[in-house]
């Protein structure tokens, strides 16, 4: 029989190692985050990893106390080696892992649906409910080459390469890319998101505790992406007013001259701040209309599902080629009906 002081070596060995790798988990902003809808992720991160860990430290220590059992130099070891079945231990092993695995499924399929991006919160945090007369604060983001543009399209202010939101208030992120995919990511705040050219993402979060935290591009967009990063800060609804109040008296104007020359690719640029916002300029850019002339995706799509050509004939338009050009834009956008352009909703 193995005597305790035989395996008490190795067990303190395997404990101390546990302890020294999860010795900085109160310094890792995945476990430990500002925000609730992080939080909450990082919880089931842990949950899954602490499930899983009831498989894999048994195997790791069974491996340890077989080697050291039937080692070459211990002959008093049972010796079998007709040895080839045991419904007991085909019970253990495959029972085990099956409980997992539907546990693992169950909580995955919960956390899917509670942690979706475009669900509206309905609590502050664990402990705080969101109240019914809170109204979320909107942010519009444009992922560029390599910055990040952000609006804020009720308070009539952009931003480059810096973001705010007052504590304890959802935010409610709209997204989308001006040339390639892109992914959105503040570790303290929630989980990535994408960002797609032509089309808009969302993500709703919220914000515990003041602070300035980090953002960045978590997905590689070519030779500037390591300089992708912004500041986030969280503030109290006093800072924030002075924050929105500093844009507002020292910004610059925003308009489609001056955003076709802010989208020009640039590495590592330095935070700018707009006070005077064409209010139209985040719709365009979703619909890949800013410069003048283009047509709107939003009015492609109307005429397509309108009747496409035949439609066009029916207004009177009856134009050669392609009724798409830059030439023929204005006309054929004059012609459509109010109600019918804004029928068509860009999502994903």
């Amino acid at each position: 029989m193995l005597q305790s002081k035989e395996i008490r070596g190795p067990a303190w060995l395997t404990a101390t190692a546990l302890v020294a790798a999860l010795s900085g988990c109160s310094n890792a902003v995945v476990l430990n985050p500002a925000g609730d809808i992080a939080a909450q992720q990082g919880d089931l991160v842990m949950l899954a990893t602490l499930l899983m860990l009831i498989i894999i430290v048994p195997v790791i220590l069974l491996t340890f106390f077989f080697a050291w059992k039937y080692r070459q130099s211990n002959t008093e070891a049972e010796y079998d080696p007709d040895f080839h079945h045991s419904t007991k231990l085909e019970l253990v092993i495959w029972t085990a892992p099956l409980i997992i695995v539907i546990i693992l499924g169950a909580i995955t399929w919960i956390s899917t649906h509670k942690l979706d991006p475009y669900r509206p919160l309905d609590r502050i945090d664990a402990q705080r409910p969101l109240a019914e007369n809170v109204t979320p604060l909107t942010v519009e983001v444009v992922a560029m080459d390599w910055k990040w543009l952000f609006f804020y399209p009720e308070q009539g202010i952009a931003t480059v390469n810096e973001l705010a939101a007052p504590v304890d208030r959802p935010i409610h992120f709209k997204l989308t890319s001006t040339t390639t995919m892109n992914a959105f990511y503040v570790p303290d705040l929630a989980g990535m998101i994408y960002a797609m050219p032509g089309m808009q993402t969302e993500l709703n979060a919220v914000i515990n505790k003041e602070g300035v935290y980090k953002g960045m591009s978590s997905h590689y967009s070519g030779a500037g992406f390591s300089g992708m990063t912004f500041k986030f800060h969280g503030l109290s609804d006093e800072g924030f007013a002075e924050w929105i109040a500093k844009a507002k008296t020292e910004g610059q104007t925003l308009d489609r001259a001056s955003y076709l020359e802010l989208v020009k690719p640039s590495e590592r640029n330095p935070v700018e701040r707009f006070g005077n916002v064409d209010p139209k300029l985040y719709h365009t850019v979703l619909n890949r209309c800013v410069e003048e002339g283009q047509m709107c995706m939003h009015t492609m799509m109307a005429i397509d599902k309108a009747g496409g050509e035949s439609y066009m004939r029916a207004k009177g338009l009856n134009l050669s080629g392609d009724i798409c050009t830059t030439e023929d834009a204005a006309k054929i956008t004059a012609a459509l009906e109010a109600g019918v352009a804004s029928e068509a909703v860009i999502q994903q």
